[in-house]
Parts: C-alpha cells; structure tokens; sequence
C-alpha cells in the first residue's frame, strides 16, 4: 500500500456489480462534442422468503450509461432480454426541468460487461 495515501482516500470506493436482463433496448444518442453514449435499463429479481416462509420475487431496474468500445458492442450485440453481467460506478446526475426544478437521478456508468 502507497504509505502517502491519506486515510480518507482508502475508506471510499464507488464499485457496482450487477448480473440481470437488459429490460430496454439500448439506445445510442450524440452528446455535444461528438461523443457517442449508450443507455439502458436492466431489470434484476430478488428472491426471498416472507414471514411465512413463501416465496416472494422482487423486480428492480436501473438505468445504465456506457461510453467508448461499449456504445459499439452494446449497439451490436445486446437486445431487450439479454442477460449480462455489468461492472461499473455510481454516477449521480442532475437537470432541470422545464419548469426550472432541479432534478437528480443516479444510474451505473458500465467499466465492463459481459453477455451471458
């Protein structure tokens, strides 16, 4: 470990594993600048007992963001119903509204994919 480091900087990581179904198509729009992004939503099951012991399934989706060599490979190879497995960050981003309210939503900015 770089003994330089302070501690504060060890004690924080913002990493996000998640495997489950692309739930949207992907979807690939122009940012200012030329700059090709790639967003999707993927759904993901929890399965757990209730208090008295019966199955349950609960249904989550989140938004998904890639850039670079993803924008291609997304584009190409993946589709609604797709399973994948993602590593990526937490990214929170903010907007206004027509009204001029500023909104925030967080989604996961991919690193790495994998089809599954």
């Amino acid at each position: 470990m770089n003994t330089t480091m302070k501690q504060d900087q060890i004690l924080h990581m913002n990493h996000v594993n998640i495997i489950g179904k692309i739930s949207s198509e992907p979807k690939v729009s122009l940012l200012p600048g030329g700059r090709r992004v790639v967003n999707f939503s993927l759904a993901t099951k929890e399965h757990y007992l209730d208090k008295e012991g019966n199955l349950q399934i609960k249904q989550d989706w989140h938004r998904l963001t890639a850039f670079g060599r993803w924008v291609n490979i997304l584009e190409e190879l993946c589709a609604k119903g797709i399973n994948v497995a993602v590593e990526g960050r937490l990214v929170s981003r903010f907007y206004k509204t027509e009204s001029g309210e500023r909104k925030m939503f967080s989604e996961i900015e991919v690193n790495d994919l994998i089809i599954l």
